[in-house]
């Protein structure tokens, strides 16, 4: 039986965490509810959605909201993980080929 121990945490053995924990992880992530897991009648740990810990526990430096709604804003946060690598190795491509023309040119030297 799971038992309110405050608005949203609930409390519940470490035997019953065991065998719901499927159960649980699913709650804690679309219900945003928290579990608190008593082992012997102590509290032991705490089982939250990443969401719920990133915006209560450990927020976001202000940089990467910065970086978040700009990415929404231009588009780049609906990219796949396939058009990111190919975005990544075409960049590395161009730098790489910058790198050879470089090379190619003698440098000269100006003195002062």
């Amino acid at each position: 039986m799971i038992k309110r121990a405050e608005r949203m945490t609930q409390v519940v053995s470490a035997l019953q965490a065991r065998t719901q924990f499927g159960q649980i992880m699913k709650r804690a992530s679309t219900n945003k509810e928290r579990f608190l897991v008593d082992r012997r009648g102590e509290p032991s740990v705490i089982i939250m959605s990443v969401k719920d810990y990133v915006d209560t526990i450990a927020p976001a430096p202000r940089w990467l909201e910065r970086a978040w709604a700009k990415s929404k804003r231009t588009g780049a946060d609906a990219l796949t993980i396939g058009q990111i690598n190919r975005e990544i190795r075409a960049v590395r491509r161009e730098l790489r080929d910058g790198k050879k023309k470089d090379q190619a040119r003698p440098r000269t030297r100006t003195r002062r």
